[in-house]
């Protein structure tokens, strides 16, 4: 996997352009006339945004936690250094020449990725469904074949099925925090099906 680890989040420094991640989910971006924006996302977990705050701050980027009604609120203040982010997101397709990373595909695991059985799920913006498919694009271009699912299977979100792919996603996303190890993708043992002999009792 020598291709995927120069991909992974850890092969790379943090970048200022990783925080595309967050939008890549349900995170917000707003910009403040032409000279600053502010980038936001709601969680439900007190360990996504510290996680969220950690990453941010990796990248010279200061964020606050604040409850909200839907959970808890990470949000920047306006920045000047956030309004090339913002004008590359202000419309409801995915920016021109867009191409995930694996920093910028671990923020998006951190504010929205929750393992289901054997897959993965990283849940996108229901008020964006333009960019979903070109997500879904994305995340197989980076080496992790990923499709499309609706509301009957957890979505919408980009899933990740499979063995192969989940341990090539979490070679990509790098170590998780101590607190997320139990929604990190991880690859499950293969249950091997036991049938019964012929002839034998069921």
């Amino acid at each position: 996997m020598d291709q995927l680890s120069f991909y992974s989040a850890e092969a790379n420094g943090p970048e200022l352009a990783d925080l595309a991640g967050v939008l890549c989910g349900r995170g917000r971006i707003v910009s403040f006339g032409r000279t600053a924006a502010r980038l936001s996302v709601t969680v439900g977990e007190p360990w996504r945004a510290r996680a969220l705050v950690t990453e941010f701050g990796r990248r010279g980027v200061q964020a606050d936690v604040s409850r909200a009604e839907e959970g808890l609120l990470v949000r920047t203040a306006f920045r000047i250094d956030l309004i090339r982010l913002a004008n590359a997101w202000q419309c409801e397709e995915l920016p021109e020449g867009f191409r995930l990373t694996g920093s910028a595909l671990r923020l998006w695991a951190l504010a929205d990725g929750l393992p289901a059985e054997n897959h993965y799920l990283f849940a996108v913006d229901e008020e964006m469904p333009a960019r979903h498919e070109k997500l879904a694009e994305a995340c197989t271009q980076l080496g992790v074949p990923a499709r499309l699912v609706g509301p009957r299977h957890g979505g919408p979100a980009i899933r990740v099925t499979g063995r192969k792919r989940l341990a090539a996603l979490e070679e990509l996303l790098g170590a998780p925090p101590p607190a997320a190890a139990a929604v990190w993708p991880r690859t499950a043992p293969v249950k091997d099906e036991v049938r019964p002999e012929a002839g034998s009792a069921a």
